[in-house]
């Protein structure tokens, strides 16, 4: 099974004395949100776990720190650095800064396992096509020698963005393919390998491939690792990744990003911050008595013969923690 720990909100940026105290203790509670009463357990062990997915706008607080889960877990990094400032982003750090940071990731993991991820794409009076294709090409230039590949979607219009972004400007399909048309080209001038993510649109005649940002087939060889061959459904229409638990909370996430699907309000985010308890098994806060905990299903994608083995040895050695 894979581990998503960053796509509910930014693990890596906020919590990270938690994430790495869950993998210290080998493993970690995670609520359902739809049904908060249910709390599922996934054990943190290379044994169960075929792949960490981590997935961040700041790397920097966990740098010192990652060799505790690179040198043990096969691993895949998503760093998302955009064109927006703070009035957009309000807490996450500015272009050059991030630069830097996913520069000394790509050092220390290697860059075949970092993607730079420049999405949302999305249109207001300050962020036009113009300035998007100008500073992705700034961005490009920097980022190429340390990334395995980049990958873009543009803005999904939620509900939600309405009341938290009025001032967003829909895309149109022709300026869609200005952009696709753009990115295409800076990324072919700098040797960038470049990708939709969550849509079937074909934008193949500019030199960008499909979606699928993180299937089987990238997080192996990143790794060094052989997966089955197995079917990726996705999470949503138009997304073709392969199924991934994560161990995040939604409204937790404290970047106050505008365009967020992760946060209701920035308010009720900042709520849930505060009652973040770093020695919980929980990202945001504790077990209550009226809380059921069971153990989540941990199935191995990797071709070794004994991957469901060693999910059955795992979980009965660990079985007596739940009686």
């Amino acid at each position: 099974m894979i581990i998503n720990t960053g796509g509910r909100t930014d693990t890596v940026q906020y919590y990270t004395p938690w994430l790495l105290e869950r993998f210290r203790q080998g493993f970690v509670y995670t609520r359902n949100p739809l049904f908060p009463s249910k709390i599922i357990r996934y054990e943190l062990d290379p044994s169960v776990v075929d792949c960490v997915v981590f997935c961040s706008k700041n790397y920097r607080p966990i740098l010192p720190y990652l060799r505790e889960i690179t040198d043990r877990f096969n691993t895949y990094f998503f760093y998302t650095i955009t064109a927006y400032g703070k009035d957009i982003e309000p807490n996450v750090p500015l272009v050059d800064e991030s630069i830097q940071t996913l520069a000394a990731l790509s050092l220390a993991v290697g860059r075949q396992r970092v993607a730079w991820r420049y999405d949302p794409v999305l249109l207001s009076g300050k962020y036009t096509v113009e300035r998007h294709l100008e500073t992705f090409r700034y961005m490009a230039g920097k980022l190429a020698p340390h990334i395995d590949r980049c990958i873009f979607s543009f803005v999904e219009m939620y509900r939600k963005l309405e009341y938290n972004f009025p001032s967003l400007i829909p895309l149109s399909p022709a300026e869609m393919d200005m952009l696709a048309c753009g990115l295409g080209r800076i990324t072919a001038e700098n040797g960038i390998y470049i990708q939709t993510c969550g849509t079937d649109a074909d934008y193949s005649r500019y030199g960008i491939h499909r979606s699928g940002c993180m299937t089987l087939e990238i997080l192996g060889r990143a790794n060094n690792a052989d997966f089955r061959h197995l079917r990726h459904r996705g999470m949503r229409k138009g997304c073709h990744c392969i199924a991934s638990r994560d161990i995040g909370a939604y409204d937790s996430c404290p970047n106050g990003c505008r365009y967020c699907y992760a946060n209701t309000d920035f308010r009720k985010a900042e709520e849930n911050y505060r009652k973040h308890d770093p020695s919980s098994p929980l990202l945001i806060g504790c077990v209550s008595d009226g809380d059921e905990i069971i153990r989540g299903v941990q199935k191995s994608f990797l071709k070794d013969d004994d991957g469901a083995a060693s999910v059955l040895k795992i979980v009965r050695e660990r079985k007596h923690e739940f009686e």
